[in-house]
């Protein structure tokens, strides 16, 4: 039976539109850092980096190659963790141009390295992105978080995080770090802006 992570997970990726405390196990991924406005061309080649690995692992049964402990599934959802460069800290607005960034792409409990090389050289065989070579494989681990459901535009988040603050004054919650992380749950380049759902997520201690 096919994996859904829409279904299957979804106290980590469909949470409410309030926020709530969570506890994120470590998890596999697919990541690649950078720098920049994510409205620039840039950004967009650090996406095209990640999905032809992620769906050259999914399609492996298809080319011969069948990973062990294989099993179908839906390919996670693009997520990114943001934080600002030491310039961006300092000045009194948000420059995009000052983000920095690691976009991501989860990846299920059997890939290994071996498996990622694998997908990496097929991906590097059916394009010419420079960026290949940045993709890591890594093993994250978010731990104690508040998350919620943004609906809308990227730039009315203020305003959830503004929510997520106020239940942390409540709750004896304060942040480890300035970074939060986002997961796109709908496609921007599909969805009209009001519509876009995206899980925010601040990595939290208990005070």
């Amino acid at each position: 039976m096919k994996h859904e992570w829409r279904k299957e997970e979804k106290s980590i990726y469909l949470p409410k539109q309030k926020p709530e405390l969570i506890e994120v196990p470590k998890m596999k991924y697919l990541t690649i850092s950078g720098q920049g406005n994510p409205n620039d061309p840039g950004f967009q080649k650090h996406i095209e980096a990640l999905y032809p690995i992620a769906y050259a692992i999914r399609m492996m049964p298809k080319s011969g190659v069948t990973p062990e402990g294989y099993f179908e599934y839906t390919v996670y959802p693009l997520e990114g963790v943001w934080s600002l460069t030491e310039k961006g800290i300092e000045m009194d607005h948000l420059d995009k141009n000052e983000l920095m960034y690691t976009i991501m792409i989860r990846q299920p409990d059997f890939v290994t390295h071996e498996v990622f090389q694998s997908a990496l050289l097929k991906a590097k065989s059916k394009n010419d992105n420079p960026l290949f070579d940045d993709v890591k494989f890594e093993e994250i681990e978010d731990g104690l978080c508040v998350q919620m459901m943004h609906l809308g535009s990227y730039d009315d988040e203020p305003q959830s995080f503004e929510i997520m603050a106020q239940y942390m004054a409540e709750n004896g919650l304060e942040r480890t770090t300035k970074m939060h992380k986002e997961i796109y749950i709908s496609d921007f380049r599909k969805v009209a802006p009001e519509k876009l759902k995206t899980v925010l997520r601040c990595f939290v201690r208990k005070q």
